[in-house]
């Protein structure tokens, strides 16, 4: 069995807890206007076996210690689910931790995934139809939404993720809508507010691609991390 993976990052500190090694899976279906990995957005061909990724990751496992393991990342991972469920069982019985981080966007097997990873970070497009339609340039509400049943139903430990564009969902009522859409969802260990940066725009020019955000500077890291500490705030005060 093979999978297209477009970048494997051995010693990642910022994509779960621990040291984790990150699988970044070619293909997405959504074309997010932040979007800093366009280049994964075409499945390519097929460009490792299931073995040799395996035994690659055996050779890190000594690093991730007590709380690392694998994040599985992109592009969006679910899109290659038959791949990732082989490759979950395998690693659940080496005892490695299982990170998957996904916009919910799935072909199908949701529910097999899920019972197989130990932890979901749910990348939040949008907190409304009209916003993540917006953004992601696709018609995506009703298969987020279905994932998102799926996952509280799961009862899965989740870390909620959105990155967040000046002029777009900067204001604080991003945050109370960002509030709201995730109240149902249990067991959220983190919550992460994202700063938009414009490192990936020399890839749109390169790939060809028209980057709809060319004109909108990079966030504030203060304004961003003083949004993501409100919210936390106001989240223990309901909690």
């Amino acid at each position: 069995m093979k999978a297209s993976i477009s970048k494997i990052e051995s010693f990642s500190t910022t994509d779960g807890p621990g040291i984790r090694t990150v699988l970044f899976f070619d293909g997405c279906s959504l074309r997010c206007k932040f979007c800093h990995n366009p280049e994964l957005w075409q499945k390519k061909e097929e460009n490792i076996e299931l073995e040799d990724l395996l035994e690659k990751i055996r050779r890190w496992k000594p690093y991730y210690q007590k709380n690392g393991g694998i994040t599985l990342s992109g592009g969006e991972p679910l899109l290659q689910s038959e791949f990732i469920i082989e490759l979950c069982k395998r690693l659940k019985k080496e005892g490695i931790h299982i990170a998957i981080e996904t916009s919910g966007i799935a072909n199908h097997k949701i529910e097999e995934i899920l019972s197989l990873v130990d932890l979901v970070i749910f990348d939040i497009k949008g907190t409304t139809k009209k916003k993540l339609e917006e953004i992601t340039q696709r018609k995506a509400w009703n298969q987020v939404e279905e994932f998102k049943k799926k996952l509280i139903q799961s009862k899965k430990s989740v870390w909620i993720r959105q990155v967040i564009i000046p002029n777009v969902n900067d204001k604080l009522e991003n945050l109370e809508e960002l509030k709201e859409y995730i109240k149902e969802i249990d067991n959220i260990e983190n919550i992460e507010l994202l700063p938009f940066h414009t490192m990936a725009f020399t890839k749109y020019q390169e790939l060809n691609i028209k980057n709809p955000y060319q004109e909108i500077p990079a966030m504030d890291k203060q304004k961003c991390k003083d949004l993501e500490n409100q919210l936390l705030e106001e989240r223990k005060e309901t909690h």
